[in-house]
């Protein structure tokens, strides 16, 4: 099981076993793994503005 990342700025959490299939990224991408240019879907934060879910979460 891949770790979820949640957006600092909006609270979106990014399932990588949903992926972002409205910005072309298939299920299964690993957070790591998003394009260097990939934002959150809801409210247009980089990547950097991401963290790391605890595995309970």
């Amino acid at each position: 099981m891949m770790r979820k990342y949640w957006c600092r700025i909006c609270t979106f959490v990014y399932d990588p076993d949903r992926g972002d299939p409205k910005s072309g990224v298939p299920p299964g991408t690993a957070f790591g793994d998003l394009p260097d240019n990939w934002v959150c879907p809801k409210c247009g934060a980089s990547k950097e503005y991401f963290e790391p879910m605890e595995p309970d979460e």
